[in-house]
């Protein structure tokens, strides 16, 4: 079976745009040009850039097999496009005006005739179709038949100390078919991860915090430690509860009811539903009711690539994302659809999964991968169900990744995918300082640097220490700037690739993602003694700050009436500027005054048999990223504020407005 790129979990840190649209990938899907073959139609963006002459060892012989995803454009995918910018632009005549899962495929999806006319061409190529669904159609074969079908041949190339098959040339349909092929994937193999497995592991590897630990920000200070910018720093919070996270962020009387908040992950916890309402026990929150939270999840033995996924690791994920939703929106129905691998087909199908049938108006999603690493062909794809999510009512949430500009990962900067789509909402990190009686002191944008304690104890070696992690943003090289952007962007950020075309910077929005603040979460975990047992923990990341805006968006959707938010991103650009947000900048106290805090770890992550480590984590240092007063790409246009969940509520007859923009 082909997988596509591996997914990571895009935030676990312990303790085709088309015409008339938001924005437009700068390789569209498909493409008319003076290079387009007669009688052909090019799905650009299926030749990978790294096909080059030097890395092509030769043809791939006729025999291999290949297995593909033939992805359908369905009837009117400009309409699709169009449609989905005016339901979700509050200056639109449609704004809000969705339509259902049925009235959608009616309108603009796949016809018969299309399905069928796709059928026999692949047929005729000699190629063989395995299954149909609203969204695609799979097909096997051998080499020959592709490229009969395809239009192009395929060639073995070097990549990264592997060979894998690729297209020489950029695939193409029959002009004949009248735009009914989106795209293809699963002409290059690469990465190719071939492991199948029936079983989900035990749960991942125990994390345990040793404290000392601060009850609330700051309610802890060792005065025998060592100073920091001019003063003693307190020690890390054991971990946010769910009435901390609600009063920083605005929620009020408001809890998420009546509205349904989806997840995507990988695979399943097997422990979900009795470790969450044991976090929600201990740390008194809201009991779950019944039904409250429900799974979507293939069958036992239905999964693949779990040892290349990590599957257990994937525990972790899924129980920070439904934990920390419920703390903020406790009586909001949580479903949880788990894919069966980590690769981007088995993604994208639980995306469809909840799109088709319509399961909830909020998706929360912290994976990804980075935007190097993104294909036009898979990019068209995704977004052809995010556009199918928008026209449903549907808002698509990542995480924006938890490396800074990423050049700790490959030496350039980058940013992250899914989220750098601008059909989602990217979502980056923040340090947040809750106080006495629940209190919001201040954010600043999430990016620490670590110094570990000198052996007498007397001073931060190497003070402040090299950058460990941060809130992922910055200027994507795929997607051209949309709408709900521009006048909010700085140029410097949207032009920062250089050249003249502005385009899309991530992320949107943001809230609290720093480990060093983060969350307290409950999942069963394996121990050294191989005994797996219940354990509490904080955790951070991005991976926390997307759930984190999920639940507060599920508040946000009861304070309208329960009428869905659905695409949110013109509505929370709309509100830029004004007492919406938290506007986050990496020195709240002033200008050039640091912030740090004191951690202390288990040397071997469980116990203190093997020593103690002591460090102190400066905040607000995000690689080359910055938070500073207005939109920046760290923090987006803030975080939610005291007056954010309100602003949703419908205008009074005869009232209304919005609060002045900066």
């Amino acid at each position: 079976m082909r997988f596509e790129r591996k997914r990571t979990r895009a935030g676990l840190v312990a303790a085709a745009a088309l015409p008339l649209v938001a924005g437009a990938l700068v390789l569209g899907a498909q493409s008319a040009s003076a290079d387009q073959p007669s009688g052909r139609q090019l799905l650009t963006g299926t030749k990978p850039l790294w096909t080059t002459d030097k890395a092509d060892k030769g043809s791939t012989a006729d025999t291999s097999k290949v297995n593909l995803r033939v992805y359908l454009a369905g009837k009117d995918a400009k309409g699709l496009a169009s449609y989905a910018r005016a339901v979700s632009d509050p200056s639109s005549a449609f704004y809000g005006k969705y339509l259902t899962a049925a009235q959608t495929q009616a309108r603009y999806g796949a016809t018969a005739s299309q399905v069928s006319e796709v059928t026999n061409w692949l047929k005729s190529s000699g190629l063989k179709v395995t299954g149909t669904n609203k969204h695609y159609l799979t097909v096997s074969g051998d080499v020959s038949a592709a490229e009969k079908a395809f239009g192009t041949q395929l060639h073995n190339y070097s990549k990264s100390g592997h060979t894998y098959h690729a297209p020489t040339g950029t695939a193409s349909a029959p002009a004949s078919l009248q735009g009914a092929v989106l795209t293809v994937t699963g002409l290059d193999n690469s990465p190719k991860m071939s492991s199948h497995d029936d079983t989900l592991p035990a749960p991942e590897p125990a994390f345990v915090n040793s404290g000392p630990f601060s009850t609330y920000y700051g309610s802890n200070t060792n005065k025998k430690l060592p100073s920091a910018y001019g003063s003693k720093a307190p020690y890390t919070i054991k971990g946010y509860a769910g009435d901390q996270l609600r009063a920083a962020y605005g929620a009020g009387k408001y809890t998420g009811k009546g509205v349904t908040v989806a997840i995507t992950d990988a695979y399943a916890s097997p422990n979900i539903a009795s470790d969450s309402a044991k976090l929600a026990k201990d740390t008194g929150g809201q009991k779950y009711k019944k039904g409250q939270l429900t799974q979507v999840v293939p069958a036992p033995d239905a999964y693949t690539d779990v040892d290349a996924c990590g599957g257990a690791g994937w525990y972790g994920e899924e129980s920070l994302d439904v934990e920390s939703v419920h703390a903020v929106a406790p009586d909001a129905n949580i479903v949880y659809v788990g894919a069966k691998s980590c690769f981007d087909d088995d993604l994208l199908d639980s995306l469809s999964t909840v799109v088709d049938g319509r399961l909830a108006t909020i998706v929360t999603n912290s994976w990804g991968d980075l935007e190097a690493n993104q294909t036009p062909d898979l990019a068209a794809a995704y977004d052809s169900v995010f556009q199918q999510g928008a026209v449903e009512g549907i808002g698509f949430y990542f995480s924006s990744g938890d490396d800074g500009d990423d050049v700790i990962d490959e030496g350039v900067t980058d940013v992250n995918t899914p989220a750098n789509s601008d059909w989602v909402t990217s979502v980056g990190g923040t340090s947040l300082a809750v106080g006495k009686n629940d209190k919001y002191l201040w954010e600043t944008g999430w990016g620490t640097e670590r110094a570990p304690l000198s052996a007498d104890g007397k001073s931060w070696d190497g003070f402040p220490g090299p950058f460990t992690s941060g809130a992922g943003g910055g200027t994507s090289k795929t997607y051209t700037q949309p709408f709900y952007q521009k006048g909010v962007v700085p140029d410097s950020l949207a032009l920062a690739n250089g050249g003249t075309t502005k385009m899309r910077v991530e992320p949107d929005i943001a809230a609290v993602a720093d480990p060093n603040t983060g969350f307290l979460v409950g999942e069963t975990m394996t121990f050294p003694n191989g005994k797996a047992k219940y354990n509490e923990y904080r955790l951070g990341g991005t991976s926390l700050a997307s759930p984190v805006i999920a639940g507060v968006q599920a508040l946000a959707e009861q304070a309208r009436g329960g009428v869905p938010i659905g695409f949110a991103n013109p509505a929370i650009y709309d509100k830029y500027g004004t007492s919406a947000y938290h506007d986050v900048t990496d020195h709240p106290l002033g200008r050039g005054q640091g912030i740090a805090n004191v951690r202390v770890d288990f040397a071997n992550s469980v116990d203190a048999s093997d020593g103690l480590i002591t460090s102190l984590r400066t905040f607000g240092v995000d690689s080359s990223l910055s938070a500073v007063p207005g939109y920046d790409n760290v923090t987006g246009v803030g975080t939610p504020g005291k007056d954010y969940v309100s602003s949703y509520k419908p205008a009074k007859p005869g009232k209304g407005g919005k609060g002045k923009k900066h």
